[in-house]
């Protein structure tokens, strides 16, 4: 092994580490703001061996929506890995091109009107996130894929699934707390019931991300070169843009539509493992997890007693981040 490739091996192990550490620490940071505090002891104690009243309340009421937000960060964060090694384009985010509109759309739909289904409320917003992934597909493609169309189609699409998400909350008389949870992208009232409605797609999803890494590293290539190599590129253009829907909608459904965290997470992973997707698909599970619990517990505190979702947080912090990605990419150069 060249001494390149071992700083770079080195470098990558370490940036897994400190992600791991900090992930952990903010986790029980988490556990611990507000008027119920625990020890590491006690909180070990209370959840493993013996029934403790302050460990019990939180887990309870805190637990959930640390499970709900490291859950769906991970989701949102690979993604949009996935979603930029398919398209090519480094400003690809479910929130961006419209996926997240589709999903919260389906979603919405679903609670607001057929609540006896509540249930099957992660497999209406894939739905509709694979509607909005196609139109936005077909409607970007002329003779090819431009980033820039790609943005533009993305935009147009998510405005108009936002549009028609606010005009059922606004029918329904913005009383429905499911609803209002999906377009506001609040999880303050979350349960263990939406835990569990969440994690197995979740799993699912990031289990297929992490097997599609070889194919999004061969998805860098052109695709005469890839085919060249025996690769059917539009199958696996496909399957890989279905996990990343799947991830992206079952996150909406539940968590609400997040922006720029599938944008600013994989960017950052790029600077710090590198672009070989058998390590930035993992390494984006943690950071993702990490900073879209990081914007909720910023959320919790910044207006104590009131609280600030982690969407609003993630917006303000992603959109100069997406101005600055945009000024510096030479593909979207006039």
């Amino acid at each position: 092994m060249s001494e390149e490739r071992k700083k770079k091996a080195a470098r990558t192990a370490v940036s897994f580490l400190v992600m791991a550490v900090l992930l952990v620490i903010l986790i029980f940071a988490s556990v611990n703001i507000g008027s119920l505090q625990v020890s590491p002891s006690e909180l070990f104690r209370g959840l493993f061996i013996e029934r403790i009243e302050n460990v019990a309340a939180i887990y309870d009421l805190r637990f959930p929506r640390i499970v709900i937000s490291l859950s769906a960060g991970a989701a949102v964060a690979v993604s949009g890995v996935l979603f930029q090694a398919v398209l090519k384009n480094p400003l690809a985010d479910p929130g961006i091109i419209g996926i997240s509109g589709g999903a919260g759309f389906a979603a919405v739909l679903v609670t607001a009107f057929f609540p006896a289904l509540y249930f099957f409320t992660p497999l209406a917003a894939f739905g509709g996130g694979v509607l909005a992934f196609f139109l936005v597909y077909s409607l970007s493609w002329k003779g090819g894929l431009s980033p820039l169309r790609i943005i533009l189609t993305g935009v147009a699409v998510s405005a108009m699934f936002t549009g028609l998400t606010e005009a059922l909350n606004s029918m329904t008389g913005g009383n429905s707390s499911g609803v209002a949870s999906i377009v506001e992208g609040n999880i303050t009232q979350k349960t263990w019931d939406d835990v569990h409605t969440l994690l197995p797609y979740v799993v699912i999803g990031l289990i297929l991300a992490v097997l599609s890494a070889k194919m999004c590293n061969l998805m860098s290539l052109e695709d005469k070169t890839a085919r060249g190599l025996g690769v059917n590129v539009n199958l696996m253009r496909i399957l890989i843009s279905l996990a990343a829907v799947l991830l992206a909608g079952i996150s909406t459904a539940v968590a609400g539509a997040v922006s720029f965290l599938g944008l600013i997470v994989p960017h950052i992973g790029r600077l710090l493992v590198g672009s070989d997707h058998r390590a930035l698909i993992p390494f984006s599970m943690l950071a993702g997890a990490f900073t879209f619990l990081l914007a909720d517990t910023i959320g919790r505190t910044i207006a104590a007693p009131y609280e600030v979702s982690a969407s609003i947080i993630m917006s303000v912090a992603g959109g100069p981040f997406f101005i600055i990605l945009l000024r510096r990419s030479k593909k979207y150069a006039a």
